[in-house]
């Protein structure tokens, strides 16, 4: 019987590490998505290019003060001239011949690309960036695509909407799959419970070693959960090496902390009211 009840017990430790372990996973997953959604979004936006057209009069130092003054402001990533000629060999190269020598003259002009920064890649900020840099007397023309802008900032808007109600309904999931297997391993000890109880032993005496013990499983779950993480996310850098370029270690190592913490906290959280379930209940009552 002895034997039984050790097998009893290890299967249940069993089961709330398991629940534990592929719940913290998928939370981790879910985390690990949102992040890489951001940015590549990011990534799309800052290579936008926001292009302003100069006037032929237009001065070297005025082009370059006017490069550098963009250069410093909060919105821009980086700035690129383009000169006409440069722009005249681009546009050779994809016609495939030299439109230069078929109408006799260069109709281009000189030009600054911009990257803006991704959280300006807005329509509503490009606007503003716009009219400013327009007001310039050597600025021509201002030009980017706002249809483009503005159906990739509503489907960004969008996505990271449904994103955020399905990470919230999964988290409510999770503290539910989680909670219900530690309730479960409690209920194999209720017996023990009471009769700890009826010994004179306190309620934070009988909740201690129950607490420690979840919080360990708990542990034990995340840490199983950020290695199978881990292996998957190792695997995707060695076969789409594109993913290295959008790493940031610092929000992955936010995000492990984070799984550890919540492992710790949903399973003491779990046994606290698990315990206290048990400790109020009569005698007669374990049975039902």
């Amino acid at each position: 019987m002895e034997n039984v009840n050790k097998g009893r017990i290890r299967n249940s430790y069993a089961s709330v590490v398991v629940s534990i372990s592929l719940v913290l996973f998928l939370l981790g997953a879910i985390g690990v998505l949102a992040l890489n959604a951001k940015k590549v979004t990011d990534y799309v936006r800052e290579n936008f290019v926001f292009t302003i057209f100069l006037k032929d009069t237009a001065k070297k130092v005025e082009v370059k003060k006017l490069q550098k003054t963009l250069e410093l402001t909060d919105y821009v990533k980086s700035t690129e001239y383009v000169s006409k000629e440069e722009a005249a060999e681009v546009v050779k190269n994809e016609l495939g011949e030299d439109f230069i020598n078929f109408i006799g003259y260069n109709p281009l002009k000189n030009s600054i690309d911009i990257h803006l920064k991704a959280e300006y890649v807005h329509p509503d900020h490009m606007e503003m960036i716009e009219k400013n840099l327009a007001s310039k007397e050597f600025v021509t023309e201002v030009v980017y695509d706002k249809m483009l802008i503005e159906q990739m900032t509503k489907n960004i808007e969008e996505v990271t909407f449904w994103l955020m109600i399905f990470a919230s309904m999964f988290m409510v999931v999770a503290i539910a799959l989680i909670n219900s297997s530690i309730r479960l391993s409690v209920y194999s000890k209720r017996f023990t419970i009471k009769t700890m109880q009826l010994v004179g032993a306190t309620k934070g005496f009988i909740r201690r070693p129950f607490m420690w013990n979840n919080i360990k499983l708990g542990l034990i779950g995340a840490f199983i959960a950020l290695s199978l993480l881990s292996a998957i996310l190792y695997y995707l850098q060695l076969n789409f090496p594109i993913l290295s370029n959008i790493q940031d270690m610092k929000f992955y190592a936010i995000l492990y902390l984070g799984v550890i913490a919540i492992g710790i906290f949903i399973s003491w959280l779990s046994t606290y009211f698990a315990i206290n379930k048990y400790l109020v209940l009569r005698t007669e009552q374990l049975y039902y």
